[in-house]
C-alpha cells in the first residue's frame, strides 16, 4: 500500500500541478454578457421617442449610416439625437451639405410623429431641399401583411 502512494506523489512527496482549466465560470460570464447586450441593443436604436406611421414597404438596404432628422410630438427637431432650434436648422443643414458626400450619396432619414401637422413636416422638408439635401427617406414602422 505504501508503494502505491509513493508512486503517485513522485520522489519529492508533492502533488503535480493540475493542468486542467475550469471553463464553467467563463461560460457563465459570457452568457450573462450576451443577455445584457441582447437586452440593451434595441434600446440604443432610437434616441428620440417618435410615434411612426405604419406601411407595407420592405426595409431599405443600408451600407453607410444615414443622418437622422427627427420631429417629436411637440414639434421639437433633433439632428442625430441632438436638439436643434428651428432658426438654427438651415445653418446646420448647410454645414452637412458642404461636407463631401459618400460615393452612393448622402441619405437623410426623416422621422416625424404621426400626430404632427403636415405643414410642420413640409417646412422641414423645404429646409432640406433648400440646403441641397434631396435624398430624403421618410421613416415608418412596417406592418404585417394580412
Amino acid at each position: 500500500m505504501g508503494a502505491s502512494l509513493q508512486s503517485r506523489r513522485g520522489r519529492s512527496g508533492r502533488r503535480a500541478p493540475m493542468a486542467e482549466i475550469n471553463v464553467t465560470p467563463l461560460v457563465d460570464v459570457m452568457l450573462v454578457l450576451l443577455i445584457i447586450f441582447m437586452v440593451t441593443a434595441p434600446l440604443l436604436a432610437a434616441g428620440v421617442p417618435v410615434d411612426l406611421p405604419q406601411n407595407r414597404a420592405a426595409p431599405l438596404d443600408q451600407q453607410v449610416k444615414p443622418i437622422q432628422l427627427s420631429i417629436d410630438k411637440g414639434g421639437a427637431i433633433f439632428l442625430d439625437d441632438a436638439p436643434v432650434a428651428q432658426a438654427a436648422l438651415p445653418a446646420k443643414l448647410a454645414a452637412i451639405a458642404a461636407k463631401p458626400a459618400p460615393p452612393e450619396g448622402r441619405r437623410i432619414y426623416l422621422r416625424a410623429d404621426r400626430s404632427l401637422d403636415y405643414g410642420r413636416v413640409m417646412k422641414v422638408m423645404g429646409e432640406l431641399n433648400r440646403a441641397g439635401l434631396n435624398h430624403v427617406a421618410l421613416v415608418s414602422v412596417g406592418q404585417d401583411s394580412p
